[in-house]
């Protein structure tokens, strides 16, 4: 299984902050992960896989909580002043101390702030169910976004390829047939993920490679497979170790 990004989580690991497939748990915000079965030493304890993960959580991004909100406007879709009023809803404060650190506001102004959040929260609901049954109903299959492996950005607009554009941008640079060779790497951003996944295609997901091998598999499509590999850990599609030795898809 690809790593979960947090733009791809389900509300049940968004709210603890990690997931995980049946060999590990890993952090929705970070490349932490931790290994199922392994008992990992935190001070003076030794705790399993999973309550390593929840600890780091709590010790690197603070809470699952604030972890999210620290994604800012373009991760929750919050302005300034909202993700700061949540913030002080969650450290308990009231509404009365909330007001000098609020800029003085008005009591009203911050009871106004909280019924929008609510209001928010039913929105954003009957927005995921109404996208939920456009996907289910979609007659255009080729608007779809196309999934993207391995870890980048939630905000990451480059990563925004609708199935459509991604078979246009294979035909166009692979003329032999996708499992062929590329006619030559392309400059623009968008195009160069879309042909970076197609040649991630030729890995085995979990399987580790020697840097050997990853050359070969890579020189199938190209001869500069020096510069495949590099964008491949570059935008965050395979992964290695600190020598250089094995790799793996992310």
């Amino acid at each position: 299984m690809n790593r979960i990004t947090v733009n791809h989580a389900s509300i049940a690991q968004l709210t603890c902050g990690y997931a995980g497939d049946e060999r590990r748990h890993h952090c929705l915000y970070c490349g932490y992960s931790t290994r199922r079965g392994q008992i990992y030493r935190e001070g003076e304890d030794l705790v399993d896989a999973e309550l390593a993960l929840q600890r780091h959580i709590t010790a690197t991004h603070g809470s699952p909580f604030e972890a999210l909100l620290a994604t800012g406007k373009k991760g929750t879709g919050l302005s300034d002043i909202q993700r700061a009023l949540l913030q002080h809803f969650h450290d308990g404060l009231a509404d009365k101390e909330i007001q000098p650190l609020a800029g003085d506001v008005s009591l009203s102004t911050i009871r106004n702030h909280r019924f929008t959040l609510r209001e928010k929260t039913r929105q954003a609901k009957a927005l995921v169910a109404l996208m939920e049954l456009l996907e289910r109903e979609d007659r255009d299959p080729g608007s779809r976004f196309i999934d993207i492996p391995g870890s980048r950005r939630a905000d990451d607009e480059r990563f925004a390829i609708t199935r459509a554009e991604f078979d246009k941008i294979i035909q166009g640079h692979f003329p032999e047939g996708p499992e062929g060779r590329m006619n030559r790497m392309p400059k623009k951003e968008k195009r160069k993920i879309a042909v970076l996944i197609q040649v991630l295609k030729r890995f085995e997901p979990k399987r580790r490679y020697a840097h050997k091998e990853v050359d070969r598999i890579l020189a199938t499509a190209s001869d500069d497979h020096v510069t495949l590999r590099r964008y491949l850990v570059d935008f965050g599609f395979m992964d290695r170790t600190a020598d250089g030795r094995e790799y793996w898809v992310e």
